[in-house]
């Protein structure tokens, strides 16, 4: 998919509702010192052109699942990070592990940290991305709650190189503003096209859901699996 980016400015959030509300900020709300040259935000474009098919959504669990969940979330997000140690270790456990459900996590972006967080995470390779995604949650007052970018981007440093990956490559994948920029444009593309306003926002196929209690959600899935003539396999 392509398209074209005339001036792009992260956006950022407050809480509702048990969800983090996209907003557009003032100019002052970005105004701070940049840290990192290649991705400290997306920059404005010029009319250049931007091809986002580069950009590979992040997926666990068997691909001929019947059922497709779609979290759209943020690194930055108070309520993913609870969603993420709460829920989703029992969806993953008994729906993506089983093989009912296929998992797909696109990143939304409403601050600089969050934007810099998926960098880091997709430095990683599918192979190690949604462990990355598991610490950047589990840590997440750690590393973002000082506010202050430049401690941010030194923790976000500290967990690629603890993640496994090695330091001319974090340093290059940190300092890739095209990058930033191709990320920064599908994201915009992804809340235009599904109408994603805050986060957790879910999709179970093509149904568009908030932020629930585990069970709740599980009753979803339970009914579209029914729906879509999903069978236990024998013996199970």
């Amino acid at each position: 998919m392509k398209t074209y980016l005339a001036t792009a400015a992260l956006g950022v959030a407050f809480a509702a509702g048990g969800a983090w509300m996209l907003t557009r900020p003032a100019e002052t709300a970005l105004g701070q010192t940049e840290v990192l040259p290649g991705a400290a935000m997306a920059q404005e474009a010029d009319a250049a052109e931007i091809d986002t098919s580069t950009i590979e959504d992040m997926v666990l669990g068997d691909p001929d699942a019947p059922v497709t969940l779609t979290e759209y979330a943020s690194f930055t997000c108070p309520h993913c990070a609870a969603f993420h140690a709460e829920q989703w270790p029992q969806i993953k456990e008994n729906y993506v592990d089983t093989g009912k459900v296929r998992f797909v996590y696109r990143e939304v972006y409403f601050d600089r940290p969050g934007l810099w967080a998926s960098m880091v995470a997709r430095c990683g390779g599918d192979m190690r991305f949604f462990g990355i995604a598991d610490t950047l949650y589990d840590t997440q007052r750690e590393w973002a709650g000082s506010g202050d970018l430049g401690s941010i981007a030194d923790n976000l440093r500290r967990i690629g190189l603890t993640s496994g990956i090695d330091q001319e490559q974090l340093d290059a994948c940190l300092n890739d503003g095209t990058m930033a920029q191709t990320l920064y444009t599908w994201y915009q593309e992804n809340a235009e096209e599904y109408e994603v306003n805050s986060t957790p926002t879910l999709f179970i196929d093509d149904e568009k859901y908030s932020n629930m209690a585990y069970d709740e959600l599980a009753a979803l899935l339970d009914a579209r699996l029914e729906e879509v003539g999903y069978e236990e396999p024998a013996g199970e």
